[in-house]
C-alpha cells in the first residue's frame, strides 16, 4: 500500500508542472541572422559528411551481390 501511495504522490506532482509545459507564447521567433549561418553550417557539414558514407554503402553492396569469382590459389610445383 506504502508503494502505491508514492507512486501517487509522484505522479500528482509531475502532472501539476504538466500545464507550464505546454503554456503558449506569443514570441515565435528571435535569432540572429549569425545563429542561422552557424546552423546552416553545421547542416552542411552532415550533408558533406553523408556523401561518403553512402558512397561506400553502395560500393558494399555492389560488391556484397556481385557474383563471386572463383580465386584459385597457384601451386608450386617441386
Amino acid at each position: 500500500m506504502n508503494r502505491m501511495r508514492t507512486i501517487m504522490s509522484a505522479l500528482a506532482v509531475s502532472l501539476a508542472f504538466v500545464p507550464n509545459a505546454f503554456a503558449g507564447s506569443t514570441k515565435v521567433y528571435s535569432s540572429s541572422i549569425l545563429v542561422l549561418a552557424f546552423v546552416g553550417f553545421l547542416a552542411l557539414i552532415v550533408v558533406i559528411q553523408l556523401i561518403p558514407a553512402i558512397m561506400t554503402l553502395i560500393g558494399a553492396l555492389k560488391g556484397l551481390s556481385s557474383k563471386k569469382e572463383d580465386t584459385r590459389v597457384a601451386e608450386a610445383e617441386d
